[in-house]
């Protein structure tokens, strides 16, 4: 063989697939960790869960943004969502509606059901049940749900105010240990969502704004607002990280906020310096949600340089894994100090806090 295409060759054939040996894990971290020199999409996701580790050790203290969206709580995950707001694992939630509404619908008293997708739907039409793929849930909880969010929004101030502000009183109101929204508002945590009104929550909404629509002094939604929001954080942040669960509205809200503070309210510096992102779409539709990480650095989305993954796994397997694998290795992050959002109408400073 000429030396030529030997050294061409050596180039390329740097590392060996290592075999996954199951006989020394020990954890979720250890099989993420071995994961790493594996290859598909396992690689993908131990890649994932180096980022992740990589942005919560960062000295210069990244504001880490989650973006959540698909029936994650429907799947399971809602204590794997209080957990990870709950630890630290993130600073700012961006999700869906109908998270935030799942969420609540369990705060009342509601519940999901295992199910089947082979039902016969119109049968569950009838028993008053709708169905999430294998899961069902109660239509009849889901209208106590919407008319609860309409009653407490009478006690939400009668003004302009985003996303943020309205659903930290909702999880402030309805008080529960073990729902990620109340976990999020008694932490400080700021939680918005861009389409907020896309959900049941919005129909919560509309049964309030039946009720007020004759008056001029209403809560109304301001989603500009959130946006202004969204560039203050973006702009205090020396650094900033993104984790997508799945895409849509959450992915592209997170991104654009961070075109809008370079370009617009002069922040320094270039696009999210760590990404991550779990989904089963796939780039070539060229829809967002499948869209690579690599794709937002043309947009000037994802910096040039920053440190990323995507693995191309359901959420309700990929996640649990990922905040599982970090719990084990949380020796690794856990001095990381908190942040608080101090603010002032649509105003804030960040500063940090203990652990």
């Amino acid at each position: 063989m000429p030396a030529p295409l030997q050294n061409r060759r050596r180039g390329f054939l740097r590392k060996t697939i290592q075999p996954v040996d199951v006989t020394r894990v020990k954890g979720l971290g250890d099989l993420l960790e071995q994961y790493q020199t594996s290859s598909i999409q396992a690689r993908n996701l131990g890649r994932c869960l180096e980022v992740w580790e990589n942005a919560l050790t960062d000295p210069k203290r990244p504001t880490i943004l989650i973006g959540l969206s698909g029936p994650l709580i429907a799947a399971g995950l809602r204590r794997v969502l209080r957990d990870l707001v709950k630890w630290g694992l993130v600073d700012v939630v961006v999700s869906t509606g109908a998270i935030y509404y799942q969420d609540l619908y369990q705060t009342i008293g509601g519940r999901h059901w295992m199910g089947t997708p082979l039902a016969n739907d119109v049968e569950l039409r009838d028993a008053y049940l709708d169905r999430i793929y294998d899961t069902y849930v109660d239509e009849l909880k889901f209208e106590e749900t919407d008319r609860a969010i309409g009653r407490i929004t009478e006690e939400f101030p009668r003004r302009p105010a985003s996303s943020r502000e309205y659903l930290g009183f909702l999880g402030a109101r309805f008080q529960d240990p073990e729902s990620f929204l109340s976990v999020a508002a008694n932490r400080g945590v700021p939680t918005f969502s861009p389409a907020l009104i896309d959900s049941s929550i919005g129909i919560g909404l509309t049964l309030y704004y039946q009720a007020n629509r004759n008056r001029k002094d209403r809560f109304i939604l301001d989603a500009v607002r959130d946006n202004y929001e969204l560039v203050q954080i973006l702009s205090g942040s020396p650094r900033t990280a993104v984790v997508y669960i799945g895409g849509g509205t959450p992915k592209n809200w997170i991104n654009d906020g961070i075109v809008m503070a370079n370009y617009a309210f002069g922040r320094e510096g270039e696009g999210h310096y760590y990404a991550l992102q779990l989904t089963t779409d796939v780039p070539h539709w060229g829809g967002l949600s499948g869209s690579t990480l690599d794709e937002a650095q043309s947009w000037g989305k994802i910096s040039r340089t920053a440190t990323r993954a995507m693995a191309f796994v359901e959420a309700s397997v990929g996640l649990p894994i990922l905040v599982g694998a970090l719990w084990q290795r949380r020796a690794r992050w856990k001095n990381r100090p908190r942040l608080r959002f101090d603010w002032n109408e649509d105003q804030v400073k960040i500063r940090h806090a203990r652990p």
